[in-house]
């Protein structure tokens, strides 16, 4: 049975931290995060896809995802497996990049490798982890931690080119990524506005951004959701306000992407937030089309 804790401070809006001690029986679907993301695997080893890429990665590595990054990792038919997760704000990182002088720009720019093994980042990561995990310590000194860590880290990763995207299809995503995450939108009405066929534009969006439109946009319902669930919004106005039909459904998608439900993200950390009072369990909005 899996386990996870996720650990956020509302004093750090900036970070959050999850651990997975037994990820044998879990399943995530292709996915992707507004955050850049690194894990540590700390036991047992899985196959980690980023976009094109497959990697079989094993205890003491480390992977790194820039933010809206296609990228799934699970275990290799049930073996053990366990890991450690840390999600950073990009804005905030690129700006610590351009601080440390490592960057001409605060802007974001995609990081390189996708995979490292480095004992000594390993390590001291496992003792950031510990110490944000750690109730006891205030916010400043686990900003403090980060911020040590970032030092060590940062020099040693490299800028990555930045994936070459038709114009159309980028205006596209953005689109439906952006406030319209929660309207519906037909395929005939995505590609309209990207200029070429149905089949065409889930051929080429699948080739730029690993996933279909359709897949593209519950991706980002579920991280709005997510950002609600952050900010102590109920369950169903979560799931209602980032575009899906009812809770169930918002339910489904986000274990479906994430691995563990709304309840058990909010419950995980954090101050305790009132679960959906069973007169909101009943809230319903008109069910999308098919």
């Amino acid at each position: 049975m899996s386990q996870s804790v996720f650990w956020r401070d509302p004093v750090l809006p900036f970070v959050e931290l999850r651990q997975v001690e037994d990820g044998r029986s879990l399943c995530y679907a292709p996915h992707s995060h507004l955050e850049w993301s690194m894990g540590a695997i700390t036991r047992g080893e899985s196959t980690f896809v980023l976009t094109d890429r497959v990697h079989q990665v094993e205890a003491g590595t480390l992977v790194c995802i820039n933010p809206d990054r296609m990228h799934v990792c699970n275990p290799i038919e049930g073996r053990p497996w366990a890991y450690l997760m840390l999600y950073l704000d990009a804005r905030w990182l690129a700006a610590q990049r351009f601080r440390l002088g490592l960057s001409a720009s605060p802007d974001w720019q995609d990081l390189a490798p996708d995979v490292m093994r480095a004992p000594e980042v390993f390590n001291a990561f496992l003792s950031l982890a510990a110490r944000l995990f750690d109730p006891g310590l205030p916010a400043a000194a686990k900003e403090n931690a980060l911020l040590d860590f970032l030092a060590l880290l940062l020099p040693r990763l490299g800028t990555a080119e930045a994936p070459d995207i038709p114009a159309k299809l980028e205006a596209l995503a953005d689109y439906l990524g952006g406030d319209h995450a929660a309207a519906d939108m037909s395929l005939e009405a995505m590609s309209r506005r990207a200029g070429v066929s149905p089949g065409h534009l889930i051929r080429r969006f699948k080739q730029h951004f690993g996933m279909t439109p359709h897949a593209y946009v519950i991706n980002r319902r579920v991280q709005r959701g997510q950002r609600a669930l952050r900010q102590g919004r109920a369950i169903v106005d979560a799931a209602l306000d980032s575009g899906f039909a009812d809770q169930p459904h918002f339910q489904r998608m986000f274990k479906r992407l994430l691995a563990l439900t709304p309840r058990q993200y909010r419950r995980s950390s954090g101050p305790q937030q009132k679960d959906a009072a069973p007169g909101e369990q009943g809230r319903q909005a008109p069910v999308e089309p098919a």
